[in-house]
C-alpha cells in the first residue's frame, strides 16, 4: 500500500481527533474535556488539534454531528429490520430503550444548550446541528412510511419534529431516571401510522 497523500493524512488525523474527542466528551462532558486531553489521548500535539479545529466548541459540534449520523444509521437499521411494520417498530422500540437517556450523549447535548444561553455563536451553530438532526429524522420517517405505502396525517417535517422533540425530552428524563420507559416514542409513531392513509 502506497503512502498517504497530504490531504489523506490530514483527513485521517481529523477523523482520529474527532473519534477520540467523542469518547472523551461522552465520558467526561464538555467542561471536563480539554483540547490538550484530546491531543494527548489521540497521540498528537495540541498544534495538530488547532490546525483542524479553531476551538473546543467547533470540535464538539463536529462530534455531535457524528453522533447524530451514527444514531440515524442505527434507527434506519432498526426500522428496516423485520417483515412487518410491527416487527420494525419493535426493533425501533428496542433501540429507544437501549439508547434514549444515554447519560454521556444526553448530558453533552444538554451542557452545550446551557452554554449557548450567553453565546450567540454557539446557539447559531447548535441550531444548525439540531436542524441537521431534524433532517435525518424527516428522511428516516419519510423512507419508513413510503416503504409501508402510507401517507402521514401531517407533513413529515411536523411529524419528525414531534417525535424528535418527544425523544429528546424523554432522553433527558431517562438520563436522570432510567426506569422510565421509552415505549411512548414508539407508541406515538404507532398512533401516527394508525391515522395514516394509503398512498
Amino acid at each position: 500500500m502506497g503512502r498517504l497523500t497530504r490531504s489523506e493524512s490530514q483527513a485521517q488525523t481529523r477523523a482520529h481527533l474527532v473519534s477520540t474527542a467523542r469518547d472523551l466528551f461522552l465520558a467526561d462532558g464538555y467542561a471536563g474535556t480539554s483540547l490538550e486531553k484530546v491531543a494527548d489521548s489521540a497521540g498528537y500535539s495540541k498544534g495538530a488539534v488547532y490546525s483542524n479545529f479553531k476551538n473546543k466548541k467547533e470540535l464538539c459540534l463536529e462530534v455531535l454531528g457524528l453522533i447524530h449520523a451514527t444514531k440515524g444509521a442505527e434507527i434506519a437499521a432498526a426500522l428496516g429490520h423485520g417483515d412487518t411494520a410491527e416487527d420494525r417498530l419493535g426493533a425501533f422500540e428496542s433501540w429507544a430503550e437501549n439508547t434514549l437517556g444515554d447519560v454521556g450523549w444526553t448530558m453533552l447535548e444538554f451542557e452545550l444548550i446551557v452554554l449557548s444561553r450567553h453565546d450567540p455563536e454557539l446557539r447559531e451553530a447548535l441550531t444548525a446541528t439540531l436542524g441537521a438532526a431534524r433532517d435525518i429524522a424527516v428522511n428516516l420517517l419519510t423512507s419508513f412510511t413510503e416503504s409501508l405505502g402510507v401517507t402521514l396525517p401531517m407533513p413529515a417535517e411536523d411529524a419528525a419534529s414531534s417525535i424528535l422533540g418527544l425523544g429528546v425530552g424523554l432522553g433527558i428524563q431517562r438520563a436522570i431516571d432510567p426506569t422510565i420507559s421509552a415505549r411512548v416514542v414508539t407508541d406515538s409513531l404507532r398512533v401516527l401510522l394508525a391515522t395514516s392513509s394509503p398512498m
